[in-house]
């Protein structure tokens, strides 16, 4: 039997939990590598560190849009990436390491903040004109 190819394993990653898209896994996969150059880490970040890339890639190839593609594929929280980092574990897509979590996702960032901080408006308020001095 031959080994199993990166697209089965997605395949099968996809089938036993349909709660996320097959393109939120790939996105979670890239931003993995997107975090990894960002940080400078040997091919291992934290769930925060993970989190944050994603966010800042979302930013990057989609605006405004951002929390709405990923919310689209499913991911709303940072345990929803903890848990397609944990899903593409179990299948052989990922490694991780002995003491990493589930938990370490848990409130790691808050997308909703992350993600819609960046398009938010800083307006100066008004100032009723004043007379002038000079005259």
């Amino acid at each position: 039997m031959a080994k199993p190819t990166a697209d089965d394993m997605l395949d099968e990653v996809v089938a036993r939990d349909r709660r996320y898209a097959r393109d939120a896994y790939i996105f979670v996969h890239e931003a993995l590598e997107f975090t990894v150059r960002r940080t400078g880490h040997r091919g291992h970040v934290t769930g925060r560190e993970l989190c944050e890339g994603l966010c800042r890639l979302a930013l990057e190839q989609f605006g405004r849009l951002a929390r709405t593609v990923l919310a689209h594929w499913g991911v709303r929280r940072s345990e929803d990436v903890g848990e397609i980092v944990f899903n593409m574990v179990e299948v052989g897509l990922l490694r991780k390491r002995d003491e990493d979590r589930r938990e370490d996702f848990a409130g790691a960032v808050d997308f909703q903040e992350a993600l819609d901080r960046a398009f938010e408006l800083h307006l100066k308020p008004e100032t009723p004109d004043e007379p002038d001095q000079s005259a």
